[in-house]
């Protein structure tokens, strides 16, 4: 089995809406293929993807500038979304094949269940993808505690079990820490996959009050009537890269990484494929890691996402 990479990457950002409204760009093969290129270069070969995302358009974009590579040579990450299903006899295994197509592939690394919608309804349904070779592992995505130890029940039996679970965590957002969640990977040997790390550009350190996120994406509205609270931690992530000659999105991936977590980073510009490697040789101290959570902590801003369900 391919080791993962400490950094995933995250093609979220690549589906957008038709106009473009969550992230504020649009993107074509062409955009993306000096990203993909960069990244194998650089080994960050898991690529993390979703049919959610863009109803398709991510995982097409992906499987196309993915085409000129090895399929042993890259890793896969896509998701069932049971929002999104029919009413068919088996919406699990329809969105795999289709997912499948797109990719250009004849397996999946890792199949997540997207959201918890229904752990007793959904989860069966992996038992067939697995065993027929089509998914190697499968992962869970924005459940509690609770419902991962549920999905291990029903998979146990069929000798499978969770390989990786996959939640919102960040600086401003450590639900699943609070909950127990990072704890209970570290002792059952499931990788926690960590996005929205950044914050969708909040933590990066390319934006404060003065020069706020580009008006009329969906982050922007979220994001930017919260800039004010977060410029001591913005400072302090600048601080505490100078140490290190890092930026401050490379001191907030490491931080995560810090915290166990493989943290799958949304990028679509190749130039900050090297600040990826960079972030994942930074050692922060104790003392980094403390001056960091107290500052996050003063900031008293919530980025749960609107389709989450919070963790505690």
């Amino acid at each position: 089995m391919m080791k993962n990479p400490q950094i995933a990457l995250g093609t979220w950002a690549w589906g957008d809406t038709s106009d473009g409204q969550v992230f504020g760009e649009q993107f074509t093969a062409q955009d993306l293929q000096p990203v993909a290129d960069a990244a194998m270069a650089a080994g960050l070969n898991l690529w993390d993807t979703a049919f959610a995302y863009g109803a398709g358009k991510s995982e097409s974009l992906l499987g196309e500038v993915l085409r000129r590579y090895p399929r042993d040579s890259y890793q896969l990450s896509t998701k069932f979304t049971p929002q999104m299903a029919g009413d068919g006899d088996d919406e699990v295994e329809q969105m795999l094949t289709e997912s499948l197509q797109r990719l250009g592939t004849d397996y999946i690394d890792i199949y997540w269940i997207h959201n918890p919608a229904d752990v007793e309804k959904w989860t069966p349904a992996l038992i067939p993808l697995v065993k027929s070779g089509r998914v190697k592992r499968v992962g869970v995505s924005n459940h509690n505690l609770s419902q991962i130890k549920r999905v291990n029940e029903i998979l146990e039996p069929a000798g499978i079990q969770i390989s990786a679970v996959q939640n919102h965590f960040s600086l401003l957002y450590r639900s699943s820490e609070e909950a127990g969640i990072l704890d209970y990977c570290r002792d059952h040997n499931i990788t926690f996959f960590a996005y929205m790390v950044l914050e969708q550009g909040l933590l990066s350190g390319r934006y404060n009050a003065a020069n706020p996120l580009p008006a009329g994406s969906l982050r922007a509205s979220v994001y930017n009537p919260v800039l004010p609270q977060v410029e001591a931690l913005t400072a302090g992530l600048q601080q505490v890269g100078e140490k290190y000659q890092a930026t401050p999105a490379e001191v907030a991936t490491a931080y995560v990484l810090a915290k166990g977590a493989t943290p799958i980073i949304g990028v679509t510009k190749s130039k900050y494929i090297a600040s990826e490697a960079k972030a994942a040789s930074l050692n922060l101290s104790a003392d980094d890691i403390q001056k960091l959570e107290t500052l996050a902590a003063a900031t008293h801003v919530d980025t749960k996402g609107s389709w989450e369900a919070p963790m505690v």
